[in-house]
């Protein structure tokens, strides 16, 4: 792991996370929703949650989904790419960092229920992200996906999902 990197998973105590990569949640909202919310939540949630999350050389966020929407915003290190598939089954690729000129955008938008992953470009590098989710996350809301269901679901895209799933 690239010594930079490793210096922010102590500094910033991050943990590693289900998904790939390193977390700490950093903000949960003291108020929460009670009533309204719509029936994908079992039960009461923050109204909004953040954490820092850091992928590092061959690390990887695998394939997963969450009930809510989720912001990417780009701190330091190299840039992402994420990948997204959407309601329309296409695949689209998003790369956060901090060289718009290059393409690349601060902040990424995921919407509820699509499925992504993410993987830093250079494998010599790292990138600290911060994550916004709202409705706050809550791991009720998270599903990783399995290699075979999306590859089954989604075949155009097996090679991307084989190489981004653990199992």
């Amino acid at each position: 792991m690239i010594e930079k990197a490793r210096e922010l998973i102590e500094q910033l105590k991050l943990e590693k996370h289900p998904e790939g990569g390193y977390y700490s949640e950093i903000f949960r909202s003291e108020e929460k929703i009670i009533k309204g919310l719509p029936e994908r939540y079992s039960g009461e949630r923050y109204i909004c949650t953040s954490i820092y999350f850091l992928l590092s050389g061959n690390d990887f966020s695998a394939f997963h989904r969450l009930n809510s929407d989720e912001i990417w915003h780009f701190y330091t290190g190299t840039a992402l790419d994420i990948y997204v598939i959407g309601k329309n089954k296409e695949l689209t690729v998003n790369t956060i960092g901090n060289l718009p000129a290059q393409g690349e955008s601060f902040q990424v938008v995921i919407k509820k229920g699509q499925w992504f992953a993410a993987e830093v470009r250079d494998k010599n590098s790292f990138a600290l992200v911060g994550c916004t989710v709202a409705p706050g996350f809550d791991f009720k809301d998270f599903e990783l996906g399995k290699r075979d269901v999306l590859s089954d679901e989604f075949p155009l895209h097996k090679d991307i999902i084989a190489r981004l799933t653990s199992a």
